[in-house]
């Protein structure tokens, strides 16, 4: 029973016994590595080892750079296209818009033509002053002064300014 206990002891004690004896020897698992000490090497030498990698490092460099204008030359890409779209789709809807303006204003310059100018005078100062400045510019002259002599002053004075402006070779077509 006794050698049975020392063999059971030997047994327990093996796994921490050997653990110790490992962290007793320095360095044992280390990965060893060579150490460049500065002291030893001449200036020569180190203008000469970065001379040698001087080159591969700017080939690295200029790959990175590649990919990156090439990742950036993607995402431009596509912003393009997306700005493309949106713009035909801009496109579509102004030409629709374009053609459904052109119809109305055709038929509502016509309404107010057969109008009395004082029913004329009191709906058009209600209006936007742009757009009853519109409809007063394609009615006949004589109607129009008609009209503007039934509407309010104020309203009359600024419908007569915008079209004054509008009129004006020295205006700016560009509405921005």
């Amino acid at each position: 029973m006794t050698t049975m206990s020392l063999s059971t002891l030997a047994r327990r004690l093996a796994l921490p016994l050997a653990g110790f004896v490992m962290m007793a020897i320095p360095g044992a698992f280390a990965e060893e590595r060579p150490v460049i000490t500065t002291t030893n090497a001449s200036a020569d030498e180190i203008r000469e080892f970065c001379t040698n990698i001087a080159d591969a490092a700017r080939d690295q460099r200029y790959l990175l750079q590649k990919q990156e204008l090439e990742n950036l030359q993607k995402d431009v890409d596509e912003r393009i296209k997306t700005l493309e779209a949106r713009r035909a789709e801009y496109e579509d809807w102004l030409t629709r818009r374009n053609a459904f303006l052109k119809q109305a204003e055709g038929g509502l310059v016509e309404i107010y033509r057969k109008m009395k100018p004082d029913a004329a005078a009191a709906q058009l100062a209600e209006l936007n002053p742009q757009i009853a400045s519109a409809i007063v510019m394609k009615l006949p002259p004589r109607q129009s002064s008609t009209i503007l002599g039934e509407m309010p002053a104020d309203k009359a004075a600024l419908l007569t300014r915008i079209i004054a402006v509008a009129g004006d070779a020295n205006t700016s077509k560009d509405p921005s």
